[in-house]
């Protein structure tokens, strides 16, 4: 099951993808109580409620929130390349004070972490809706602060913000690390100024 990620793109010089390996884990699920209702009608997902300590652990995503709700595409299900996607994950809910994720990202780009009192992923289209006292942090990179959030897991592309001052975004960026130079550069540098390096 393919479930969200997330990368502080708007404060790196290149996007970070989800851990593409994460996706062909299993995935655990542990919460105090859960509903399933099966799919009477072909035409419509059935869905599965989780309450009370809601976890989710999928190679290293990590979920936690108080409850949450995932949905299944119906039977017979396809996506666009004929694959079956019947009683498969569509979307995933998770609400919490707050609601967390967190995963490693490829091209060892770091750990990404995010809280919201909302999170609403469709696996569908990759998008993920973040909302309510929104933070994502992106290790060693930067972090974002704002009311809401939509995440294109897929590009990496974020979007936030709608012009007013209940929508105001706040972005903190870290500054790249600065190279350490050799442990000798500076005894050659004096060497050479007192012209004890052989030259003239």
């Amino acid at each position: 099951m393919r479930l969200l990620a997330f990368a502080l793109a708007v404060t790196a010089a290149s996007s970070a993808h989800a851990r593409s390996s994460d996706r062909e884990q299993a995935m655990d699920i542990t919460a105090d109580y859960q509903k399933t209702q099966l799919n009477t009608n072909n035409n419509q997902p059935g869905a599965t409620h989780l309450k009370g300590n809601v976890r989710m652990v999928q190679g290293t995503m990590k979920v936690h929130g108080d409850e949450a709700t995932m949905y299944q595409h119906p039977n017979n299900a396809k996506d666009a390349q004929g694959n079956d996607l019947s009683g498969g994950v569509q979307r995933v809910v998770i609400i919490g004070k707050p609601a967390h994720l967190e995963e490693q990202q490829d091209n060892n780009a770091g750990l990404v972490s995010a809280d919201a009192e909302k999170i609403d992923y469709n696996a569908d289209t990759g998008i993920a809706e973040l909302t309510g006292d929104v933070k994502v942090v992106q290790q060693g990179r930067g972090e974002f602060h704002g009311a809401h959030m939509t995440y294109n897991t897929n590009t990496g592309e974020m979007e936030s913000g709608d012009y007013t001052p209940a929508g105001r975004i706040h972005i903190i960026t870290q500054p790249k690390p600065k190279s350490k130079p050799a442990k000798d550069a500076p005894a050659k540098a004096d060497a050479k100024a007192a012209g004890t390096d052989g030259s003239l």
